[in-house]
């Protein structure tokens, strides 16, 4: 496909300010609506429209070769899969999908025998919408009450209905702008939220009582730094609400009598900059897992009554991160990774300290995910546990704890057919320029062709200490059965291999992140992987900010680059206090409205701020107007820069989906199009368009 349409041409409008004492000008400033988050401006609109046009035109050609990846996609999914059933209380809870449905139903029947109960229809709550989105859905002790959630703009900002499960009517009771769990307290008459605020930050947790005006609710806990965000939870015993607050550096947590929400809470220990922890609580005993003394975490137990006096139970590990604890009813279970794979620990609560000293649950293979699935009640014999690998299937598996037996539930069903031999997998360690050894998980075809010949797909991300699982994708496998390898880059920034991970790709590290990246592409080119321009690379949300640094620093290495709603006006929003992260985004990438240091470390990798004339490879960029995370003026206003700037004629795409947010279009099908398009555009940027 070589004669493209004409791409729009962005207007240019004066526009500079200045910051620390240098000047910085951006003429696409203008792409930002005044308005937001209304979006009215007529000529912001028009040129996202006309944006939108040119990649339904350019994308045209390549409809055939989307709608053959759709069918193939489509066709490795049961379209009327279920979930594996799980009791809680008196009653057993699953979900499923009807065959062609968009969208779950959600069911329940008693334990002692009855009917199956449809109580919640996501198909019919989202009839006639563009977009809808499940929020929190809880179910209230007493097993009457269906508290739930729903967003229909992709704004996030989700609306809460009460349905009475007796009658199946709907309550009056209607809570808007919700951005939170749902949690019941244990009378049933009530339960916990938290409201955003205008900036989309929810400082709050309150207490709405069931039939009582949404304006009487109580306030239960009000943050007043701006930078730190509420959440509400429970204990795994149901005993007590969890009430905590903090940003990406510092937690602080406050527990309720899950009977008496209006009893004063109990601080469990003051915030103190640099310390997170989190709380469980088993017979008067809290385990508090904190990163007090080290990177990796340490378990540490207190009274009730003196929660602020801690004890060790189990000491920190250079080697295992403890990522997390939950405490049952006759034991507690400890979730970590030692050298980047997941562990699962079961401890027992006697004994006194024991230095990491549980049992481990043994799993198969040398690279997989595992983890504690859906395990509802205090009181569990036999834990559920999920598992999967780049080349093994979803698998639900109930773990018997006197035993240790593993007892498979359910693996992942695809219909079309699948022969795990045919694919095979590795975990490299690749040296970055500074030495340190970058994990890398890699699966292609058995047949797969190490002479340096074939194209290779790189997918990272690397913020916020999120670790990229190696699990398994049915719709990778349209690459891998086009010959095309894919690979995760386990870089700085995120935890792959602990904390420290991903403290080492943060702030003033923040290269780390993008060297580790453009390092371990250059170890699979020198492992015969693949070859300069022969990767498909792609991140989204701050891993669309490390393709926007990598493609400015190394763009002849690519073949394509996918950006999914980028975060890369890092330096103009990081400016921005009014917009709704920003302030509790600092800590992660530094404050440039006070710090010079930070604006000139952000100014030096902003990939909209350090475009350059040069050559660029192709890009698939996208966003979402009512986009509450990356705003749709990101995407817009880099891809407007890159057409404006680059030297090449490489084709530059640029699509905003007018109806979502942050996550692209809803609904099991719809965005499953919109993968099939996205990696339509991918394969014929490598030249790889066969049928598979």
């Amino acid at each position: 496909m070589t004669d493209l349409p004409t791409p729009p041409v962005a207007a240019t409008r004066p526009y500079s300010f200045e910051r620390h004492g240098v000047t910085v000008d951006d003429p696409w400033h203008w792409l930002r609506d005044p308005g937001y988050p209304e979006v009215t401006d007529k000529d912001v609109l028009a040129y996202l429209k006309q944006e939108n046009a040119y990649f339904e035109a350019v994308m045209a050609p390549l409809k055939p070769l989307a709608d053959t990846l759709f069918a193939e996609m489509r066709g490795r999914i049961k379209e009327d899969d279920a979930t594996v059933p799980q009791k809680d209380g008196a009653y057993v809870y699953w979900s499923d999908h009807e065959t062609g449905a968009e969208y779950r139903r959600w069911w329940r029947r008693p334990v002692a025998g009855g009917e199956d109960e449809l109580f919640l229809d996501e198909p019919r709550l989202a009839e006639g919408k563009e977009y809808f989105r499940l929020g929190g859905l809880s179910v209230s002790p007493d097993d009457r009450f269906l508290a739930y959630a729903i967003d229909d703009t992709g704004s996030e900002r989700f609306v809460v209905r009460v349905k009475d499960l007796t009658t199946g009517e709907l309550l009056p009771d209607t809570i808007a702008d919700v951005l939170s769990d749902l949690v019941w307290t244990s009378d049933s008459k009530g339960f916990l939220y938290g409201v955003a605020n205008a900036q989309w930050r929810t400082d709050n947790a309150r207490w709405h009582k069931l039939g009582e005006p949404v304006e009487s609710d109580i306030e239960l806990y009000h943050e007043d730094d701006e930078g730190y965000r509420v959440g509400v939870g429970e204990t795994q015993s149901r005993e007590w609400l969890v009430i905590s607050t903090g940003d990406h550096v510092t937690s602080e947590v406050r527990l309720v009598p899950a009977d008496n929400p209006l009893a004063e809470p109990i601080l469990v220990a003051p915030r103190k900059t640099g310390r997170e922890y989190d709380v469980e609580e088993h017979d008067g005993t809290l385990y508090i897992h904190t990163n007090d003394t080290h990177t990796n975490w340490r378990l540490v137990t207190a009274s009730l009554d003196k929660p602020g006096e801690w004890v060790e139970r189990i000491a920190p590990s250079d080697h295992f991160y403890m990522t997390g604890v939950t405490t049952f009813a006759d034991y507690f279970v400890v979730e970590g990774r030692e050298d980047g794979l997941d562990q699962i620990e079961i401890h027992s609560y006697d004994g006194g300290a024991d230095n990491g000293g549980g049992k481990r649950i043994a799993f198969p293979e040398a690279s997989y995910v595992a983890g504690l699935g859906d395990n509802p009640e205090y009181r569990m014999d036999k834990l559920r546990i999920g598992y999967e690998s780049m080349v093994t299937p979803g698998t639900v598996y109930d773990y018997d704890v006197a035993t240790g037996e593993l007892e498979t539930l359910k693996v992942q069903i695809i219909p079309s057919g699948y022969d795990a031999s045919k694919y095979a997998t590795e975990r490299l360690k690749i040296t970055a320029r500074d030495g340190t050894q970058v994990p890398c998980s890699i699966v292609y075809p058995r047949d797969f062709p190490r002479d340096g010949t074939a194209k290779l797909y790189l997918y990272a991300y690397g913020a916020y200490g999120y670790a990229i699982p190696p699990g398994f994708s049915t719709s990778r496998m349209s690459f891998l059965d086009r010959g095309v390898a894919f690979a995760i880059a386990h870089i700085r920034g995120g935890d792959d291999l602990g904390q420290q991970w991903y403290l080492d790709g943060k702030l003033e590290k923040r290269a780390n992140t993008f060297n580790d990246f453009v390092d371990v592409a250059k170890g699979l080119i020198e492992r015969g992987f693949t070859h300069k321009g022969g990767i498909a690379i792609a991140g989204r949300s701050a891993g669309g900010e490390l393709m926007g640094a990598v493609v400015n620093s190394d763009p002849d290495l690519w073949g394509v680059v996918v950006a999914d709603v980028p975060f890369v006006d890092v330096l103009n929003t990081m400016l921005d206090d009014t917009l709704p992260l920003t302030p509790g985004e600092w800590p992660e990438w530094g404050n440039p409205i006070e710090d010079k240091a930070a604006f000139e470390l952000i100014r030096g990798y902003s990939p909209y701020d350090n475009v350059s004339a040069q050559a660029y490879p192709p890009l698939f960029i996208s966003g979402g107007l009512n986009d509450p995370r990356v705003t749709y003026w990101e995407p817009a206003k880099w891809g407007a820069k890159l057409r404006a700037t680059k030297t090449d004629d490489n084709v530059l795409v640029i699509k905003t989906n007018m109806g979502a947010g942050h996550g692209g279009k809803s609904g099991r099908w719809e965005s499953l199009k919109e993968a099939a398009e996205e990696n339509a555009f991918v394969l014929w940027q490598l030249g790889v368009t066969n049928a598979g």
